[in-house]
């Protein structure tokens, strides 16, 4: 089979993800503590950009006069495009050829369009976050290994064990590991792991929830010798809530055992849990909701974002043109483009994030005015059908944001709920679903707990028709037991 080499023109269309827009697509997912990191590092990095500053007169009109200057060489309003990341068009373009000398003054007179002001300002929370280090609990048990009465050898090997504690604070190693690693007698290691027991937070280096909740009952007082025997014995029986099985076998009173019963719950199955290592995270709202009479208003949080601007300095700079040589005004003119493009990406950001937040109380009003149980099913599809973006657009600009509202502080993506349709045609979110299954619950008997087959009877009441398994489901995310476990037994 001969090969041959030849020639041919075909035309094709193809999507290009260029940086710029790549850049508009990062800033719509990040959150409000990113975005202002973000900004604070092209601050420090690209010279043309600067934090805008109150205007003076003198500033004023010298802008102006710049400005009227501008107006004078070339009309170009036309050269502002004003589609959006996410719209049918889906791309923000970079025109070819573009006058930056001629563009950065205009577009710098542009601004956001105003935000509502909902009432008055001084209602609106202020967030003062203060951090510090953190001690983790190897670092608490280290501590105390040395301040303790032990010998060098004992902390080297105290060091080890504590070594194998996770963060709940249960030993993860056995003493047989721990002994052979170490070259010692299983007796050494154990004795050892007894006095680290006693070590603050109580229950700390357990190798199981029974032995975590025996070394707690230790400091219970006059309650301890019972507690420890429900615990050691019983608490299968205690998960069942079978006091009858237990009064027979301990001789105790039922009421005694419902009193022993509560003191054990108030026990902490994670000691560890004190001294979580993990950064603890702040919630700022990207937006505030605040009621108006029957209606909500809806305004963008932007303390402590930096509004950002074109540095004077370097706009005069390019407008000499020929006073300024050819590499240094090619490095102005790429600065004052990454500068423009991120002052238009951040623009067209806060606009989104505006948008979709109208959106989403428009939809989501009865939630407002009622709670939860107001809550509507609501898509990534419907909102961006409302405001005529793309869907992606709206999974994005809802990415870690959050909206604080007279209800509390939501994240945007907890508006979004799949529902089922009820019987006269009104649909109803999953949230208000579980809502309705936890109050059911909670008025049941203790004694005659309802199966989820009976929820599923008592929804159909309500109009709501869902599947056991869906019932059994919800009710596990809620953490509530199923049945055989909530029964109270006489």
């Amino acid at each position: 089979m001969a090969l041959e080499m030849k020639q041919s023109m075909r035309l094709s269309q193809q999507l290009v993800i260029t940086p710029q827009l790549q850049q508009a697509i990062k800033l719509l997912q990040l959150s409000r503590l990113e975005l202002a990191d973000l900004i604070q590092q092209e601050l420090e990095e690209n010279p043309c950009l600067e934090e805008e500053v109150e205007e003076t007169p003198e500033n004023a009109s010298e802008s102006q006069g710049e400005l009227h200057e501008q107006a004078k060489t070339e009309d170009h309003g036309h050269e502002h495009a004003n589609d959006e990341v996410g719209t049918a068009q889906g791309e923000m373009k970079e025109p070819a050829n573009f006058d930056w000398e001629n563009y950065v003054d205009t577009f710098n007179s542009s601004e956001l369009e105003p935000r509502e002001h909902a009432g008055n300002q001084e209602e609106v929370p202020t967030y003062e976050n203060f951090l510090r280090k953190t001690e983790t609990l190897h670092d608490h048990l280290l501590w105390q290994l040395g301040m303790g009465d032990f010998s060098n050898q004992e902390k080297e090997l105290g060091t080890t064990i504590i070594g194998n504690i996770d963060d709940d604070g249960y030993l993860t190693a056995s003493i047989e590991e721990i002994a052979a690693e170490k070259n010692l007698a299983t007796q050494t290691v154990g004795h050892l792991l007894s006095r680290i027991q006693d070590f603050d937070p109580t229950g700390v280096a357990a190798r199981d929830l029974k032995e975590c909740l025996l070394l707690q009952a230790r400091h219970l007082g006059e309650d301890a010798p019972d507690v420890s025997l429900l615990i050691q014995y019983h608490l299968p029986d205690l998960e069942r809530r079978d006091y009858v099985k237990i009064c027979k076998a301990t001789m105790l009173s039922e009421e005694r055992i419902k009193e022993l019963a509560h003191l054990i719950s108030a026990l902490e199955p994670k000691p560890g849990r004190p001294f979580s290592s993990e950064a603890p995270q702040y919630i700022l709202p990207d937006v505030f909701v605040q009621k108006n009479g029957d209606d909500y208003l809806v305004s963008l949080n932007e303390d402590g974002l930096p509004r950002l601007q074109v540095s004077n300095f370097y706009r005069r700079s390019l407008m000499k043109g020929s006073d300024v040589a050819g590499q240094t005004k090619e490095y102005i003119q790429d600065r004052l483009r990454a500068a423009m493009w991120l002052i238009k990406s951040i623009h067209q950001r806060q606009r989104t994030l505006y948008r979709v937040a109208k959106s989403i109380v428009k939809f989501q009003k009865k939630f407002f005015n009622e709670g939860v149980s107001g809550l509507r099913p609501l898509i990534l599809k419907d909102v961006a059908e409302d405001i005529e973006m793309h869907e992606s657009t709206i999974s994005r600009v809802t990415t870690n944001k959050y909206m604080h509202t007279p209800r509390g502080i939501f994240e945007l993506k907890y508006f979004f709920n799949s529902g089922v349709q009820q019987d006269d045609g009104d649909g109803m979110a999953s949230e208000a679903i579980k809502l309705t299954i936890k109050n059911i619950i909670e008025k049941e008997e203790s004694r005659k707990p309802l199966s989820d087959q009976a929820i599923v009877h008592l929804l159909k009441a309500k109009k709501i028709d869902i599947a056991r398994r869906t019932v059994a489901k919800y009710r596990e995310t809620l953490g509530i037991l199923p049945s055989s476990k909530r029964r109270m037994k006489s």
